[in-house]
This record gives C-alpha cells, structure tokens and sequence, in this order.
C-alpha cells in the first residue's frame, strides 16, 4: 500500500501539470511527444489531440499508454524532480460528454481557444490504471488507481457544487481571488477569476494565464471548498501585506 504522502503528492502533481510526456506506441516501436493534459474530475488525463499527430494514430490502434508528470528539481541534479508516471487507456470522449470536459481543459489551456476549435482536434481520455510515483531522489513507490482515485462520495458533492461556487465566488468576492492569484501564487495582477474546481485544488485565470491553487488536503463538500479559498485568501493577503 502506497504512504499518505506519496499519494497526496502525487494528486498534487498530476493536478497541477500544464504538460506532460506521451509515451504511445506504433507496430511494438514506443514513441514519446508532448502533450497539454487537463485532469477530469475523478483524475483521469483530457487530452485535446488531432488526428494529424502521429500519437493520436497510435492511440487509436494502441490504446495503452503512459504519461510523465514532471515538477521541478530541488537544485543541479535532476533526478531530484519530483515525477509521476501514470499508465493507462486512451480512448476518444463520447459525443455527449465532450462539452463540459472540454470546457474543464480549455480553463487549463486558455490560450488554446485559437486552435480548438479546428475539425481535426478531439478529446480524449487516458483512463488511470496505475502510477510510480518519485518523490526525488530514491524515493519511489508504487499507487494502485484505487489509492489514487478521489473518493466518490466527495467527487459527486463537489461537482454538484462547482458551477454555483465558481459563480459565488467571481460575482461577490473577485478580491480574495486576486488575493490568492497574485498574493498567494505570485502570479501577478491580471483580472483573475476562478474557472474550475476539485476535491483537490482549484485553477484561476486571467483569460491567458492559468494557475493552480491546491488544497492543503482534499475537501469532501462545498464547505471544505469554501474553507480552503478563505484561508488562502487570508494567506494571500497577508503575503501582499508583508510585501508592501
């Protein structure tokens, strides 16, 4: 069984990666490209691909494939980055899911709205089947996608909850999520808003920009959402404070 720790990191670093690695394969040869994914709700990889790349023909005749989520190394040395490899099976979205899963993707990607809408890009999936997590240098464990998974119960409850928190937020307390983007995430003024949100974190962004807010710990309900922003918007603005 996986640690608490390397779980949570994991989460963390899957949630929070803007690209990723593709390793796909075609006639037994493996081949590795770089893709943009956006984690669905339950975890699973969305991937905004077209039918003119090459990964997206292996992944059609192959579905199974892996992903490598890499973070940012501790110093010189490389192998201190923490990292996530995830395998699993790639497969196109249904017809009747694809809009609100790619309107989940485009709020990672804002700046991919020049582009998808072009006739030869879909959405897929990678659904999870397992993971190596390196936490840096020599730590590496193993998580089943059971020990990954958001908790059910927890994912419902906060899904049901998104729209309206997106909504509550960004109409009535546009302060706090400035506070959190620029105080808190250093990303500097822009006219941020609150885009999408999960039991593990939520992304805001400024129409080209989007940066990552990940909770201190995953949230079962709206109330665990609504604590986690009030905190990290007090966290946010004493930063700001302090800086000024």
């Amino acid at each position: 069984m996986a640690s608490e720790q390397g779980i949570r990191e994991a989460q963390v670093l899957i949630r929070g990666a803007a690209s990723a690695t593709l390793a796909s394969s075609a006639g037994g040869q493996p081949f590795a490209s770089l893709v943009t994914p956006a984690p669905a709700p339950d975890l699973s990889a969305l991937l905004w691909l077209s039918t003119l790349s090459e990964h997206t023909r292996h992944l059609a005749a192959e579905p199974r494939c892996a992903l490598l989520y890499t973070g940012l190394a501790e110093g010189p040395n490389p192998q201190t980055a923490p990292r996530v490899t995830v395998t699993g099976l790639a497969e196109p979205v249904p017809e009747t899911e694809v809009a609100p899963l790619k309107a989940r993707w485009l709020a990672r990607h804002p700046y991919a709205a020049l582009y998808a809408d072009f006739a030869d890009f879909g959405l897929w999936r990678v659904r999870i089947g397992g993971a190596l997590h390196v936490g840096g240098f020599a730590r590496a464990e193993r998580i089943k996608a059971s020990e990954l998974a958001p908790d059910a119960a927890a994912l419902a409850a906060v899904a049901a909850a998104e729209a309206e928190i997106i909504q509550h937020v960004n109409d009535d307390h546009s302060d706090a999520v400035a506070a959190i983007a620029e105080g808190l995430l250093g990303a500097g003024p822009g006219p941020w808003r609150l885009v999408a949100v999960d039991v593990d974190g939520c992304d805001l962004s400024d129409g080209n920009r989007t940066v990552r807010l990940a909770f201190l710990a995953q949230v079962s309900d709206a109330d665990g959402v609504r604590a986690a922003l009030i905190r990290a918007a007090r966290e946010g603005r004493a930063r700001s404070g302090q800086a000024g």
